[in-house]
C-alpha cells in the first residue's frame, strides 16, 4: 500500500475487504492520515492472495497485508509498543538512544507507562523518520483507553495531553503529505472521545460483521482439510445462513468443537450455542426469545391477530417491502401484549430478541452498549426486536440531568429505527400500556408505524375463547358444559393475565391433593377464591390512551370506533390528572 495512487494495482484494491478498500482510497486521495477502525475489530480478516485465501486477526492483517510494504509499522496500546519486525524495532531503539542523549532521559531502558509520554516520544520519532522519507504506519489498539469519551474538564492531565497529541496529528499537514497512516482501533466509536471522532482530519470506518457470503467463504476454508463429523444435520450453506450475527472466530469455535470432539453439529446444538454467543457478545443486553407458541394460541383481539398473521405471511414470502418498520403494541395491563408478540416470533420463524436495559452509570458505557447492540441487530436480520415497557426503556429527546446521555441514546435509536434500508429486516415491537408517554419521534410514520391496541374481552364468546387459549397455554385439558358456564358467570372483569393466574392456582390446589389432573372442583375453588387487583382509574386511562393511539379503526371495540375523539381526549386528560403522582 505504499505505492503512489497512479501505480497502485487495480486488482489489489479489489481483493481488499470493502472497509479496507475505503481506507485505501481515502488515504491515497490525501484527504486523511488518521482513521478510526470500529465495530468488528476483534475478528479474523481475510487475506486474499492470487491462489489462496487465509485469515488473520486485524493487527496482523494491517501489518502484513494493508501496510506490508511500509518501511516502519508500529503497534501501541497501554500494554506497550511493538513493531512489524526486528529491524523496525532496532531502528526505533537507535532513535530512542539519540533522544535520551539529547534530552537526558533514560527511555531506552524502558518506556514510560503513561500514554501521553509515549505519544510524545512517538511524535518525535515519526517526525524524524518523515524527514528521512520513510513510509510509516502507526496502529493504536484499544484507543478508548488512550482517549476515552468524556468531557475534557473531567479528564486527567495525562488523558488531556494524549488527546491533544492525537488531535494535532489528525490535522498535521506534514503527516498528511508524507506517507504516514495512523489507525485508532476501538470496538465502539462512542467510547472514544468525540472530539477525535468529529475531527475533520479523522475518518471513522466501520468493520462490519461478516455477511452470509463471507461466512460461507470462511466456513469452507475451515472445513477444507477436515469436514464436519458424520451425523451432522447442518450443511455448510445452512450454517452460513443461520450464523447471521456471528463473528468468524465464533464460527471457528463452533466448527472446532464439533471436529475436535467428533461431535455431530446438529440444529439443536447450533441454536443453543448461537443463542449463548450472541447474548454473550451483546454483554447480556439481548436475550433470545424461545417461543413454543404461534398466533393460533392467541384468543380474542382477532383483528390484531390477523394483522400480525398477514405480516408473518409477507415475511415468509419475502415481500418485506410492504411491512411496517415497527409496531407499537399497547393496551391495559394483562391484555397479552408480550404474549401476542412472542407468538408472532413463533409464527414467522425468524429470530426474536428482547432488548434489555442497556443503561449504565458509567460515562460513555450506555452509548457503547447501544452501539454494539444495534450493530448485532443489523447483522442478524431478519429479526424481531421486542422492547417491553418501551416508554421507560427508550428515553426521550427532552431528558436532562444525565450529561446528555438520554439525548444521545434517543438519537441513536431513532436514527436506526428510521433507516428504511432495514424495512422488513429489523422489525421493532414497542410494548407499553402508556403509549402517550412514548416519544412521538419513535412512534411516528417511518419508525414504529403500525399501532395495535389490545383490549379486555367483552363478549361471552371472547371470554370463553380466552379461557380455552389460556388452558392450552398452561397445558390443561379443556372443561366443557357446566364448568365453562360457571367460569363465564364469574369472569366478567378478568383479564387474560388474571385467567392465567386462576388456572395456575387451580393446578396448585390439584398438586397439593396429589392429583394427576386438575378437576372441575379445583378450578371452581380457585376461581371463587380469586380477587383480581383493582385499579380502575389506571385501567380506564390505559384503555383511553390505547384507543387514541390505535392506527386502525377495525381494532377498536365497537363503542369507540365512531366516538368523539375530542371527548376522549378530555376524559384522558382528567384521568391523567387523577393518576399523576408528585
Amino acid at each position: 500500500m505504499s505505492a503512489t495512487p497512479s501505480s497502485l494495482p487495480q486488482n489489489y484494491l479489489q481483493e481488499l475487504p470493502e472497509w479496507a478498500r475505503e481506507l485505501s482510497e481515502k488515504y491515497y486521495s490525501r484527504s486523511f492520515a488518521m482513521f478510526v477502525l470500529y465495530g468488528n475489530v476483534r475478528d479474523l480478516v481475510p487475506i486474499r492472495g492470487k491462489n489462496d485465501t487465509g485469515f488473520a486477526d486485524l493487527n496482523e492483517f494491517l501489518s502484513s497485508a494493508l501496510f506490508g510494504q511500509r518501511d516502519l509499522v508500529l503497534h501501541y496500546d497501554r500494554g506497550g509498543l511493538s513493531f512489524g519486525n526486528a529491524d523496525m524495532q532496532a531502528d526505533f531503539r537507535r532513535a530512542l538512544s539519540g533522544y535520551d542523549t539529547f534530552h537526558g532521559t533514560g527511555y531506552s531502558q524502558g518506556l514510560p507507562r503513561n500514554p501521553d509520554a509515549v505519544l510524545n516520544i512517538l511524535d518525535n520519532y515519526l517526525r524524524l523518520r518523515i524527514a528521512d522519507g520513510k513510509k510509516i504506519a502507526l496502529i493504536i489498539d484499544f484507543a478508548e483507553t488512550i482517549a476515552p469519551a468524556g468531557d475534557v474538564s473531567n479528564m486527567s492531565a495525562d488523558d488531556r495531553n494524549a488527546l491533544v497529541i492525537l488531535k494535532r496529528w489528525a490535522r498535521n499537514p506534514v503527516f498528511l503529505n508524507a506517507d504516514v497512516t495512523i489507525c485508532l482501533i476501538s470496538e465502539n466509536q462512542t467510547e472514544l472521545n468525540q472530539s477525535i471522532i468529529q475531527n475533520p482530519g479523522v475518518s471513522p470506518i466501520q468493520i462490519p460483521l461478516p455477511d452470509e457470503n463471507e461466512r460461507l467463504e470462511f466456513i469452507r476454508w475451515q472445513l477444507k482439510s477436515r469436514p464436519l463429523p458424520a451425523g451432522s444435520d447442518v450443511s455448510v450453506e445452512l450454517l452460513a445462513k443461520l450464523g447471521a450475527g456471528l463473528k468468524r472466530v465464533q464460527l471457528q469455535s463452533l466448527i472446532s468443537h464439533a471436529v475436535q470432539n467428533s461431535q455431530p453439529l446438529t440444529m439443536k446444538f447450533l441454536s443453543q450455542r448461537k443463542k449463548d454467543l450472541i447474548e454473550s457478545e451483546s454483554g447480556g443486553l439481548l436475550e433470545f426469545v424461545q417461543s413454543r407458541f404461534n398466533l393460533s394460541y392467541v384468543a380474542g383481539n382477532d383483528q390484531a391477530k390477523r394483522k400480525l398473521q398477514d405480516a408473518a405471511q409477507a415475511i415468509r414470502s419475502g415481500n418485506t417491502s410492504v411491512l411496517p418498520m415497527g409496531y407499537v403494541i399497547c393496551g391495559p395491563v394483562g391484555t397479552g401484549k408480550t404474549f401476542i408478540t412472542t407468538c408472532f416470533a413463533g409464527e414467522v420463524g425468524i429470530p426474536a430478541v428482547t432488548l434489555k436495559n442497556f443503561r449504565s452509570m458509567w460515562q460513555g458505557v450506555t452509548e457503547g452498549n447501544l452501539e454494539r447492540v444495534l450493530n448485532l441487530l443489523r447483522a442478524m436480520s431478519p429479526i424481531a426486536v421486542i422492547v417491553d415497557e418501551a416508554d421507560a426503556q427508550l428515553g426521550d429527546r427532552s431528558n436532562s440531568g444525565d450529561s446528555g446521555v438520554s439525548n444521545r441514546v434517543f438519537a441513536q435509536i431513532a436514527q436506526f429505527m428510521g433507516n428504511t434500508e432495514l424495512r422488513g429486516q429489523v422489525i421493532w415491537f414497542l410494548l407499553t400500556c402508556r403509549p402517550d408517554l412514548l416519544p412521538v419521534d419513535l412512534k411516528r410514520q417511518g419508525r414504529a408505524e403500525e399501532h395495535i391496541a389490545l383490549f379486555y374481552p367483552e363478549t361471552k364468546e371472547e371470554r370463553l375463547a380466552l379461557l380455552r387459549a389460556m388452558m392450552k397455554k398452561v397445558g390443561m385439558p379443556s372443561f366443557a358444559g357446566e364448568m365453562e358456564e360457571f367460569f363465564l358467570s364469574r369472569s366478567g372483569s378478568l383479564s387474560g393475565a388474571d385467567i392465567e393466574a386462576v388456572l395456575i392456582r387451580s393446578r396448585m390446589v390439584s398438586a397439593l391433593k396429589n392429583k394427576s389432573v386438575v378437576e372441575t372442583d379445583d378450578l371452581k375453588a380457585a376461581l371463587e377464591d380469586f380477587i383480581p387487583p383493582s385499579y380502575p382509574t389506571e385501567i380506564d386511562l390505559q384503555n383511553l390512551v390505547a384507543v387514541l393511539e390505535c392506527t386502525s379503526k377495525c381494532l377498536l371495540p365497537e363503542q369507540y370506533r365512531d366516538a368523539d375523539r375530542s371527548e376522549l381526549i378530555r376524559r384522558m386528560n382528567e384521568l391523567q390528572m387523577l393518576t399523576r403522582r408528585d
